[in-house]
Order: C-alpha cells, then structure tokens, then sequence
C-alpha cells in the first residue's frame, strides 16, 4: 500500500507512513506535531481506503490517499484503482466497466426509485422510496436499466425520480445466455 500526499502543488508518492510524515514536517504551513502524526498514523493502519483531508487553516487542506499505484504516473493514469470483492480475494471489475460490458441474456434488475403516490384522505402527493425487481433479456447492464426505467416511465406518474444506473440504487446481475 502506498501513499499519495498532496499539498497545492507539492505532491509525494511514498511507501511508508515515515517518508510521508517527513514530506509533510518539510513543509512549513503544516506545523507538523505529535496529534497530527499519531492521526496520520492511525489513519494509514486502517482499513478505511476513503481519501483524508486535513485542514491547515481556512480553506487550506492536504490530502493523503492510500492507493495500489507504483509510481506516480500509474497514480495519474488511475491504473491502480482499487476495486476488491467483500472476500478479500479476487479483483472485481468496477461497476461502470460491468455496466458497459456488451453481455447479452438475462439480466435481473433492482431499482430503489422515488415514487410519486397520492396521500388518501388530504389529496396531497409524496414522494414514496419503492423497490422494483424484473428479468429482463438485455444486451448490457445498462440496457437491463433503460428497460426497466422506460418500463416503470408507462406505468408510474411521470414526477417520479429514478435513480442514476451508476449509483447505489440500481444493482443487476447476468443470469446467463438467452436462447
């Protein structure tokens, strides 16, 4: 696991939590310390992988990032994207190259969309979280989305609001070849 630190335009790739808290004591602004060093530490021991800010002062931050990159063009190029399954095992596609993957069978898909209901009894409208579960034949994940969306689009009022296919309220999964 390596680290990329940037602050402004001083920018490190280092392999250790030591290089990278001398990176950052060489840089004045910082005013590098004690708590500052056992947080960074803390935070690179972890199993969180989300990017950390901290703030310097008023709109002035640093950024470490934990990343499987080598060097720092791989970094650029997003060649080390991580992208582990639950198991900690095998490397799993991101979900916008699976979603793209001209794959064509049976697909079933699960929306979470809002949906525009009447309240009985005050004639008001709300919007109402349903869920939605379909097989559908498709040639892509992303076609297994445009078919439920303009399936939904006929029968549900058109104020409802879907979901980006990108997000986290559609989930879809290849059954297996059409016939």
């Amino acid at each position: 696991m390596n680290l990329y630190l940037r602050y402004f335009d001083s920018e490190v790739l280092v392999d250790n939590v030591d290089d990278a808290i001398a990176f950052l004591a060489g840089i004045e602004d910082i005013g590098m310390n004690p708590m500052l060093e056992k947080d960074i530490r803390d935070y690179v021991a972890s199993d969180v992988f989300y990017p950390k800010r901290y703030k310097i002062r008023p709109r002035v931050y640093f950024i470490i990032i934990k990343t499987e990159a080598t060097t720092m063009q791989d970094f650029k190029e997003k060649k080390a994207i991580r992208s582990v399954d639950g198991q900690g095992g095998k490397a799993s596609s991101p979900i916008l190259m699976t979603l793209n993957e001209p794959r064509y069978g049976w697909y079933e898909g699960s929306i979470l969309f809002k949906r525009v209901q009447q309240v009985p009894g005050t004639g008001k409208f709300q919007y109402r979280d349903t869920s939605f579960v379909a097989r559908v034949k498709a040639a892509s994940g992303i076609d297994c989305y445009n078919r439920i969306v303009a399936h939904l689009s006929e029968r549900v009022d058109r104020r409802s609001q879907f979901p980006s296919a990108k997000g986290k309220n559609f989930k879809f999964e290849y059954l297996g070849r059409c016939k």
